[in-house]
């Protein structure tokens, strides 16, 4: 399977059109283009496209290769970037950083901001998302650091754990009785309706942390990310657990953060894959980031 072939691929997938994408984007005939398509899905064993007159769609085969492809070329991008810039002798390129919503996120970019101020040439790129997202891309190698909030499995990565820990509670309304109680209790949970992420949900030590399957709470909704969250939790949807700092909580705000009483908190670590070729880029990156953790 040639780059040339998936480019192709998506061409037709976006243009919705064989004829669209032949003429339009990628200047060839559209029989060549056709017979192209044909030894793909002859070569994979599966049919991509359902064809009519009006337009070309994907089928759900065709849909998940289009993840696929999208995901080979933009790595095919970040190394011909990569090894473009280095050749330079000033160190210049990019560093792709994911991680979860937390406020030790301030650590990542005071090592940022150390390292743009040697290299100010280094672009840097975040994703943001859970646990699951961060380490797909990571191990797909889009990604070159991952920043996790434990429980999480490092055993297939290298890591540095950070001098942070993120204190876990709820999300809740300010007139709601446990922001003026001040702290929430296993019991408090039994009698409202709660909001969860989904990696919350699949964390057996936070369950055993509060001493009860999350599931058996009264969980109204899941959610990826805590601000449409929050959304919900201020039109008094419900509470959200949450990890400190990630929502404004202050001044004209609606929401109050309220932790958990006895404390529950996590750890966070920075990972990247085992026995690593980094670029010079992501190798200053890890430089700034140690010589950041030695400050604390």
């Amino acid at each position: 399977m040639e780059l040339r072939t998936l480019k192709y691929f998506l061409a037709v997938a976006e243009q919705e059109s064989f004829s669209q994408a032949a003429n339009n984007v990628l200047f060839v005939t559209q029989p060549t283009l056709s017979r192209q398509m044909q030894e793909l899905e002859e070569e994979i064993g599966v049919q991509l496209f359902v064809r009519s007159n009006k337009k070309t769609t994907l089928t759900e085969e065709g849909l998940r290769f289009k993840k696929r492809a999208q995901e080979i070329m933009e790595l095919v991008k970040h190394t011909q970037k990569e090894f473009a810039e280095s050749s330079k002798e000033e160190i210049a390129g990019d560093v792709y950083i994911g991680g979860g919503e937390t406020k030790a996120f301030r650590i990542i970019a005071a090592a940022c901001k150390r390292m743009q101020a040697e290299h100010p040439k280094i672009c840097l790129h975040i994703t943001s998302g859970n646990a699951q997202d961060v380490t797909e891309k990571l191990d797909q190698g889009l990604l070159d650091f991952g920043l996790l909030v434990e429980p999480v499995d490092k055993s297939k990565y290298e890591f540095v754990e950070l001098p942070a820990r993120d204190t876990w509670g709820l999300l809740v309304r300010k007139d709601s009785p446990l922001a003026k109680k001040g702290f929430v209790t296993v019991r408090d949970l039994e009698h409202i309706p709660l909001l969860a992420s989904r990696q919350t949900l699949k964390m057996r030590e936070f369950s055993g942390q509060l001493g009860r399957e999350l599931n058996s709470l009264n969980i109204i909704a899941t959610y990826n990310l805590i601000y449409n969250a929050s959304v919900f939790v201020e039109q008094g949807l419900g509470a959200a657990f949450s990890l400190e700092g990630l929502v404004n909580t202050g001044g004209k705000s609606k929401l109050a953060f309220v932790p958990f009483s006895p404390a529950r908190t996590s750890g966070l670590v920075v990972v990247w894959k085992k026995n690593p070729v980094f670029s010079k880029p992501a190798a200053q990156f890890l430089k700034s980031l140690k010589e950041e953790l030695e400050k604390k």
